[in-house]
């Protein structure tokens, strides 16, 4: 109970943190803003849904770019977890009587608090562009639960790198390597138009798997005609992040109590 009590009060120091110094988060939902409107808007006249299933391109994009924005996530927990090390917050935090969980989980907490709204006004600005969910209400809420499910095991995978990789170059690297693991992903486009090889990847994507799971649920063409993503979508969104966060949940709690400022 303790853990979840230091927990909640790390959260609230970070979430003090963005109301005082808030444009790191404006950017963020500035630039998925941008992708969506330049990939619905400027480029989505020219590209075609994939694997005949229908629909206009937007009503494809959608659950994509908000798949993506959870991803997005990533960088800026790993950036942060770096530099309270750095700057000896984090030595100060274990001098504390708080467990291991405590300073973790406060740094989740509050970026799980921005998903929330990074998706409410994502799914403002889609409706607003046109898309629609043409599944039921109960099937929406499912569809979200699952994205910040998705976000919530990226968020440890950022956390460990936070913890374990505190060059400047190499959190340059993890950020420039977050675009082609985007783009090797049905986020865009369907698997099926790739050719043979990048399809299996793209397919085995966790963020492809979660994609595909929200269009489903959203009631939107799955541009997906065959493969895994099309019998057991629901199934792989719910197990990536399982196995993720199962994975850097544990290498983070040990990464945060062998830290060395």
């Amino acid at each position: 109970m303790s853990a979840v009590v230091n927990g909640w009060v790390l959260t609230k120091r970070e979430l003090l943190h963005w109301v005082r110094q808030p444009w790191a988060p404006i950017f963020n939902l500035a630039f998925i803003v941008l992708l969506l409107i330049m990939f619905g808007v400027l480029l989505g006249g020219a590209i075609q849904i994939p694997g005949g299933s229908g629909g206009d391109y937007m009503s494809y994009l959608l659950p994509g770019m908000f798949t993506l924005a959870m991803m997005f996530g990533l960088e800026g927990t790993m950036t942060a977890m770096a530099n309270d090390a750095k700057r000896g917050i984090t030595d100060r935090f274990r001098s504390m009587p708080i467990g291991s969980t405590a300073v973790t989980f406060g740094r989740i907490g509050a970026d799980m608090i921005t998903s929330v709204v990074e998706l409410v006004v994502l799914i403002g600005g889609g409706l607003l562009l046109g898309w629609r969910a043409g599944g039921s209400l109960g099937s929406g809420i499912i569809a979200v639960l699952l994205l910040l499910w998705l976000r919530f095991a990226l968020l440890w995978f950022g956390v460990f790198l936070g913890l374990t990789i505190r060059g400047d170059g190499a959190q340059t690297a993890v950020s420039v390597l977050v675009w082609p693991i985007g783009f090797l992903s049905n986020l865009f486009v369907s698997p099926e138009t790739m050719p043979g090889w990048l399809a299996a990847a793209a397919s085995w994507n966790p963020l492809s798997a979660t994609a595909a799971a929200t269009r489903q649920l959203f009631g939107n063409p799955t541009g997906i005609t065959g493969g895994p993503l099309a019998d057991y979508a629901l199934i792989m969104a719910l197990a990536w992040p399982l196995l993720i966060t199962a994975i850097f949940l544990p290498l983070s709690a040990r990464a945060y109590r062998r830290l060395r400022h």
